[in-house]
């Protein structure tokens, strides 16, 4: 992270916050309300140039002091308390007990767990402020949760999370909302669980993150690995790319036209698509136009009304341990992704315009537009 970025604790509690929000979560969400100590790296509420180190305490920690605890104990012969050999379908827990030679799935599942979203959520939240320096914002919404779609305006508002947030799902559309909450309170009650789909919209990027030359910069890729990183995320496209799979060329390829002395289209170098099909990626590099991102998570893996599996103990069928979870977190994974969407463009707008200090970062980037603009119109 570059010198002299104005950062503060508040700046990252905001999004720790919105990432323990929305209908359905589970107890811990009771337990924990994540907040960030500033170690180093930032100082009279400045970034310095130096790593940033980031703490945030977890209560429940004391609970797990004996169950995790690093030393052996005389009673360790018998296995720890909480040992978890009912391995979970969905979850890592059988194929980490056979890849790391463990017998007891708590080795596993703890850190798979999706705890550790915060510490993503902590960064994504400086790489956030920095890109805003940069004129550049992300939010997101939630398009489907449970089998309900959410109707999309047309025209998303231009403070995306302003719009989302309040809702305690994160859509746009309270008639959807209200189904989806009927969705889960059903689902609470058969002791099941429900995945969704959210949409990350990211504004004011510059044309030009990103490249076409080779495979591991381009950052329609990058981004894909980031989101598909997000624990129970399987499925990443860009803009409506799946949609777009079923459709000819004509119907998909987005048209471009000259938008001379328009100041929005200053970023893309005073040209426009017609659309935005392309989801504003071209080639692994950006078009200018808004980055459309939607992420898919599946169901969450632990069921109150446990699935078929093994005793990994004894190789006999069994019912599957039911651990402490949300019947869903579809809206804190558009968070998550909104977080990891930051890290990546982060990276990208570093690799392209450099800088030790937030105020070369943005001279460079001023020089660049610059440029861009008076190639067609400025």
């Amino acid at each position: 992270m570059p010198a002299g970025l104005r950062l503060t604790a508040a700046d990252v509690d905001r999004d720790l916050a919105r990432r323990q929000q929305g209908y359905g979560r589970g107890r811990r969400m009771q337990i924990e309300q994540d907040a960030v100590e500033l170690l180093s790296g930032v100082r009279a509420g400045e970034t310095l140039g130096s790593p940033i180190a980031m703490l945030v305490r977890n209560r429940d920690w004391k609970n797990w002091q004996e169950i995790m605890d690093p030393a052996p104990r005389e009673a360790d012969a018998d296995g720890r308390k909480r040992k978890l050999t009912r391995v979970r379908p969905g979850h890592a827990d059988l194929s980490g007990l056979f890849k790391y030679d463990r017998s007891d799935a708590r080795d596993i599942l703890e850190r798979a767990s999706a705890r550790e979203t915060t510490a993503r959520v902590a960064a994504g939240a400086v790489a956030r402020r920095m890109l805003a320096e940069c004129g550049i914002t992300i939010g997101s919404h939630i398009v489907h949760l449970g089998g309900i779609d959410a109707t999309t305006p047309e025209q998303l508002p231009t403070d995306l999370n302003a719009a989302a947030d309040p809702s305690p799902l994160r859509t746009l559309d309270k008639a959807a909302e209200t189904r989806m909450i009927e969705v889960i309170d059903q689902l609470k009650k058969d002791g099941n669980t429900a995945g969704g789909i959210a949409e990350v919209v990211v504004r004011g990027l510059p044309v030009g993150l990103g490249s076409h030359v080779s495979w591991d910069r381009k950052l329609d890729g990058r981004l894909a690995q980031a989101i598909m990183s997000i624990p129970a995320v399987k499925g990443v496209e860009i803009g409506p790319g799946f949609e777009n799979a079923r459709k000819s060329g004509a119907d998909v390829h987005d048209e471009i036209e000259p938008a001379a002395g328009e100041a929005a289209q200053a970023r893309a170098g005073f040209v426009r698509r017609r659309t935005n099909r392309a989801g504003g990626l071209e080639g692994g590099i950006t078009t200018g136009e808004p980055l459309v991102i939607r992420a898919a998570m599946k169901p969450i893996s632990t069921l109150m009304s446990p699935l078929a599996t093994i005793d990994a103990a004894t190789g006999e069928p069994a019912k599957a341990a039911a651990e402490r979870s949300d019947v869903t977190a579809v809206p804190a994974m558009g968070v998550i992704a909104e977080s990891m969407t930051a890290l990546v463009l982060a990276d990208a707008m570093l690799e392209k315009f450099g800088g030790d200090s937030l105020a070369e970062l943005q001279r460079n980037l001023d020089a660049y537009l610059s440029h861009v603009a008076s190639r067609f119109g400025g």
